[in-house]
């Protein structure tokens, strides 16, 4: 690693009309940490911690723009009441020298009505193994209303100090589920061919645009394949890319993969942790769970950048900036992403472990991430997200793993 490339990744970088101080951005990761769908101080320790380790931007997820988009009622809704906390998280973001970007978006049939207290929405009828229930169907007629949700939601990201937004056009909730051949199954203007799939997201970005101006960067997270059967696939996202690019209201796109509702584990890779989930997931998912889990949570291979041979694709076809996300953890795998052409890299489960990974990286640039992908944390999100082998963790020592002969709080 040369010094040029070194300072190409940690030198100030242009997104759309906001200057960050290096290439890495922290990824969306639910944290877990606002019990009363408002922003916590813990919420803001977490942020603070993340921007205070040296990330160009971190990314607050997940922020919905109606009571309904959650995943379960514990997350932040965008609305009046939750501006004055966001206000003191972007703040402390900003002190620590860092950008903050919300993310924000609708679960669709990710959400959990029953949690909520409002119905799950899906583009086509479907019964939600959360909710327990079947799923609402809006009517063309209404999908304005979901449109509009967004632009105010970017409004209210605005008026809360926010630099960026990355709107959530991935992992089957509600914009990426219209995007789905298997879960689209409309007929009139939202439906049947790829154009009619691809309006929601079309039109949600260029509202979120207009709402913002150029006062906020826009990205958006899209998935390039929902890795099930009959989903979208990479050559009809390459086409809904296209579209987004040519219509001018996103600044980059962050590419990821998988379906929440699905097939979660491909956008993770490494272990799939089924037996954890078994324990902490609330009933009556729990039982669901335990019938079809291994089926539901698969194992995918864990290797660095694992996403970007589908992300090729997008890069060969489009001239907008583009973030890689998937196996991020080390400054070898960033300098490759530069050199075939994406602009950014973003980091999850890496930053989980070490917050401080950067400043390590910048300061010893053979560093390596002491992640191993065990993907322990995502049954942690009930109760706060967080790496269960970070230093200084509260879970007892002999409740974990030990991998090449050391325990995992030591490693």
């Amino acid at each position: 690693m040369t010094s040029t490339e070194m300072s190409t990744i940690f030198a100030p970088a242009k997104l759309g009309p906001l200057t960050l101080r290096n290439r890495v951005i922290k990824a969306a990761t639910f944290e877990g940490r606002t019990p009363e769908a408002l922003v916590t101080e813990e919420l803001i320790a977490f942020h603070r911690e993340v921007a205070a380790g040296g990330v160009g931007m971190t990314t607050v997820a997940y922020c919905a723009v109606a009571p309904g988009g959650r995943t379960d009622r514990h997350q932040i809704w965008m609305r009046p009441e939750a501006v004055a906390g966001l206000r003191r998280l972007t703040d402390a973001v900003h002190a620590e020298g860092a950008a903050a970007n919300a993310q924000i978006g609708h679960a669709g049939p990710v959400a959990n009505a029953a949690s909520n207290g409002y119905p799950a929405l899906a583009p086509s009828r479907m019964f939600s193994p959360l909710g327990m229930r079947p799923m609402a169907v809006p009517k063309e007629h209404e999908i304005p209303e979901l449109v509009a949700a967004h632009a105010n939601a970017a409004r209210l990201a605005a008026e809360s100090g926010f630099d960026a937004l990355e709107i959530h056009f991935g992992h089957n909730y509600l914009t990426s589920s219209f995007l789905s051949p298997r879960l689209n199954r409309r007929t009139d203007g939202y439906g049947g061919t790829a154009e009619k799939r691809a309006r929601l997201a079309r039109e949600i970005a260029l509202a979120v645009k207009e709402a913002v101006g150029d006062r906020l960067a826009v990205t958006a997270k899209l998935n390039m394949e929902d890795g099930v059967r009959g989903g979208l696939t990479v050559p009809e996202s390459l086409q809904v890319a296209a579209w987004l690019e040519a219509d001018g209201a996103l600044d980059a796109l962050e590419l990821t993969a998988g379906s929440s509702l699905l097939n979660p584990m491909l956008l993770f890779h490494g272990d799939a942790p089924r037996r954890s989930f078994a324990k902490v997931l609330p009933v009556p998912a729990r039982w669901g769970f335990r019938a079809v889990g291994r089926s539901f949570l698969k194992e995918y291979p864990y290797q660095e950048a694992y996403l970007l041979e589908r992300a090729r694709h997008f890069r060969r076809e489009l001239s907008m900036p583009l973030i890689l996300l998937g196996g991020i953890t080390n400054l070898d795998t960033m300098r490759l992403a530069m050199t075939e052409g994406f602009d950014f890299v973003a980091m999850g489960r890496a930053l989980l472990r070490e917050p401080n990974l950067l400043h390590r990286i910048q300061s010893e640039a053979g560093t390596r991430s002491a992640c191993i992908h065990c993907n322990e944390c995502m049954p942690t999100i009930y109760t706060g997200t967080k790496c269960l082998y970070r230093l200084g963790s509260p879970v007892i020592a002999e409740s974990l793993p030990v991998v090449n002969g050391k325990s995992q709080v030591q490693a």
